[in-house]
């Protein structure tokens, strides 16, 4: 009973840990790359960056089994280079908890990064500052709270993705079980003792990562 309480739950922080950085380290480049440029379009990128956040998901499933599905060039590519497909794999469930906890760590970085006093951000221009110093230096240091929170709310997003993990990755014990769909699992098997141990678990990881966040807001 100990290895199998314990097995979703490290599926799940391998999975999360992975997929929140990646969903950070990509919403940093956007919110950087459209704080300031102004162009044709801009508003449907962004819509489009931020639909993950109001689509079901099993629409979000079904559109990653399409990018990367073995007909897709991606997909053929990634079975060509590793020798097995990507659907089923622990790369999709990474793949499924990214997309989902993207937006909410992009709408906070570029909450952040617009509340940075252009004038501050000028200034270390016109001192010979490019725009990476001007980046380092000034926008971040200054919207350090807004990047924290929004990494830690990607973090808690992934950790309770359920829909695009099991259209995507599948339930496979040990690889992309992870703790939303063992939990599903369980009520479905009739396991509701397990079912309730998970729960109160992922409930722990939610409230500690929340708590953090409020934190964070009155600092």
């Amino acid at each position: 009973m100990f290895e199998t309480f314990w097995t979703p739950i490290t599926v799940s922080l391998r999975v999360v840990i992975v997929a929140s950085i990646l969903a950070f380290l990509l919403a940093l480049f956007f919110a950087w790359f459209l704080k300031k440029r102004q162009f044709k379009g801009k508003l449907f990128v962004e819509t489009v960056l931020m639909l993950p956040l109001v689509l079901p998901p099993t629409v979000i499933g079904f559109g990653l089994l399409v990018v990367f599905g073995r007909n897709s060039w991606v997909g053929e590519w990634y079975e060509a280079l590793f020798n097995q497909p990507i659907v089923f794999t622990y790369s999709a469930a990474v793949i499924a908890a990214a997309v989902v906890s993207f937006p909410l760590i992009f709408q906070m970085l570029v909450n952040g990064f617009e509340s940075v006093d252009d004038e501050l951000e000028s200034a270390a221009r016109q001192m010979g500052a490019s725009e990476w110093q001007v980046f380092w230096h000034v926008t971040l240091p200054i919207a350090w709270r807004s990047v924290v929170t929004g990494y830690m709310l990607g973090f808690a997003r992934a950790l309770g993705e359920f829909g695009a993990t099991m259209m995507f990755a599948g339930s496979i014990v040990g690889v992309t079980q992870t703790l939303p769909v063992s939990i599903y699992l369980a009520v479905e098997t009739g396991n509701t003792m397990m079912a309730y141990y998970w729960v109160i678990s992922i409930v722990i990881f939610a409230m500690v990562l929340l708590g953090t966040v409020q934190r964070l807001k009155r600092a």
